[in-house]
């Protein structure tokens, strides 16, 4: 419900009737809304990281495992379900102050720059230790902005755009 009505939009009785649990449950698991955010980031972000990994690596060694990260992008695009970011999504509805919700998306998407990271250096070794964080680094920012423009035109332009740069990058 957060991903797709937004978490302002999502209230804590619409969670319980969902969930169709009562309200005592829902608070012996989580103290509050934030709570129950963060574990959905939690989640959301394990099981993200999982399966782009899992298909990356299913690719031939080599570019194509780094390149796989927008293939993978695609995909997601074209689920019927897709909503852009969740963690963008998410950060855009707190207050500035919220430090617990803004801290698990930073951790969420750096474990996303140590992921593509991981993939460049294991099929990049030819670059520099320096070079590799760098590249990890902008590939990341062209995934980022192929999902938001994708979301925002409704069309996978975007991600085949940032998979040519990407290209052009490694």
């Amino acid at each position: 419900m957060f991903y797709k009505n937004g978490y302002n939009s999502t209230g804590i009785n619409e969670i319980i009737e969902k969930a169709n649990i009562a309200k005592a449950t829902l608070y012996n698991h989580f103290k509050s809304k934030e709570e129950i955010c963060i574990s959905y980031l939690k989640h959301k972000n394990a099981t993200f990281l999982a399966q782009i990994d899992e298909y990356a690596r299913s690719k031939k060694n080599g570019s194509a495992q780094v390149l796989a990260i927008f293939d993978f992008l695609q995909l997601f695009f074209k689920d019927k379900d897709f909503n852009g970011c969740w963690c963008i999504k998410t950060v855009a509805e707190i207050p500035r102050e919220n430090e617990n919700i803004r801290s698990e998306i930073i951790k969420s998407k750096s474990s996303f720059i140590e992921l593509i990271g991981q993939l460049i250096d294991s099929n990049l070794k030819e670059k520099s230790k320096k070079e590799r964080s760098v590249i990890a680094k902008q590939v990341y920012l062209l995934y980022e902005g192929a999902v938001a423009e994708s979301h925002l035109h409704q069309e996978d332009w975007p991600i085949k755009e940032a998979k040519n740069l990407c290209a052009k990058i490694i």
